[in-house]
């Protein structure tokens, strides 16, 4: 991630998701919730809607996801996942629409996707050993209204000490190369995960117990 000025590029959209919702139809759907737009391309979150039968659709919005100058980590993540909700929404669709942002933070540095991987291993030797925490923003936007809500999650999670010959197996299986921190806790990352405090599915990508509590609250349950 690199500081910089914070400008919101015109909205690309693909419906990327329509296998995905014609699987989560055929189940009940989850219990006094609609159905949802992700405005993501994660097949983990795609992946979690279905696990609790949520029917969704997946339209993606392409955003500048710069961090500005001191934004606090927390606030990065709310942001983000506000101007993806946002961006989908202005499509003028009349849903309910989320977005996700999630990044890994080790003292002071955020840990985004790796650019390759020479920079997973990077993030690997920094997480080794250590503690973490795993911060999630989701938001929730009605189409076509006012309403707008977002919150954020976070999970602290242990990492074992890694091996050098242990962080180049990984970073060569190509795993890391697109999760943020440059591991997936429910891949072969979980080899090296000693202990986890919080929400696991906020780790995979999407608390998703979260989003069921504000799209509750939306409707009035």
């Amino acid at each position: 991630m690199v500081n910089g000025s914070i400008s919101q590029r015109e909205s690309v959209m693909e419906n990327i998701g329509e296998p995905q919702v014609k699987d989560a139809r055929r189940a009940a759907p989850t219990i006094g919730v609609e159905p949802l737009v992700l405005a993501s391309a994660s097949p983990r979150r795609a992946e979690i809607l279905r696990t609790v039968a949520w029917p969704y659709e997946v339209l993606t919005a392409n955003i500048d996801e710069t961090r500005a100058p001191d934004e606090r980590p927390e606030d990065y993540v709310k942001r983000l996942a506000l101007m993806k909700a946002e961006a989908v929404a202005s499509r003028r669709l009349s849903r309910l629409v989320l977005g996700a942002d999630t990044v890994v933070v080790i003292e002071e540095s955020v840990l985004g996707k790796p650019r390759d991987r020479e920079d997973a291993r990077r993030m690997l030797r920094m997480l080794r050993g250590r503690w973490h925490e795993v911060l999630t923003g989701v938001a929730l936007v009605r189409a076509g209204s006012e309403w707008r809500c977002v919150a954020c999650e976070r999970t602290r999670v242990r990492f074992t000490a890694m091996s050098e010959s242990e962080i180049e197996w990984y970073a060569e299986s190509d795993e890391p190369l697109d999760k943020a921190g440059a591991y997936a806790v429910q891949g072969r990352g979980a080899l090296f995960i000693e202990a986890i405090e919080g929400n696991y599915w906020n780790v995979v990508g999407l608390p998703i117990g979260l989003v069921y509590k504000l799209a509750r609250e939306l409707s009035g349950g």
